[in-house]
């Protein structure tokens, strides 16, 4: 048995070679609402951090561009970069998933760009790590007080 839940979306992030296109679209033509910004040269990402609705049911939609577009990792290729999931107990969920043979992205459990643990599980199986995200990179997001209470 799984001795954790996957309890919705909490996130989309979409790249591009640069913000402005995407910041019209989302924002200027669609009118989803810009909440903030992040920036990591190690992730080599810049980010839009764009809210639909509210509460512990919100989906963030991140729009990012690389620092550098010849650098790693390349945030805007594939364009529909990853998917972030809200899960009950990360913690227990990567320990669970790591010994079924998931792979996950260098650099484990870490603080994401919205203040939450999160962890990747990597696009790619390996022969250690067979398990993977068939081709997506999937991050599990250690979900907050409020949204584990509103998922019962």
């Amino acid at each position: 048995m799984r001795p954790f839940r996957i309890l919705g979306l909490q996130q989309i992030a979409i790249g591009a070679p640069e913000l402005a296109g995407l910041r019209h679209l989302w924002v200027d033509t669609l009118g989803v609402e810009k909440v903030g910004d992040y920036e990591a040269e190690s992730e080599n990402v810049r980010e839009d951090i764009l809210q639909l609705g509210s509460g512990p049911g919100a989906v963030e939609i991140d729009l990012m561009e690389p620092i550098d577009p010849d650098g790693r990792p390349r945030v805007h290729e594939p364009a529909l970069n990853h998917l972030g999931l809200w899960v009950d107990d990360l913690a227990t969920a990567v320990a669970w998933l790591t010994d079924q043979g998931m792979r996950f992205t260098p650099g484990g459990i870490r603080k994401g760009a919205a203040g939450h643990d999160v962890v990747f599980i990597h696009p790619k199986g390996n022969d250690e790590f067979p398990l993977s995200g068939q081709g997506v990179l999937i991050e599990l997001v250690q979900a907050p007080a409020d949204v584990i209470a509103a998922a019962g």
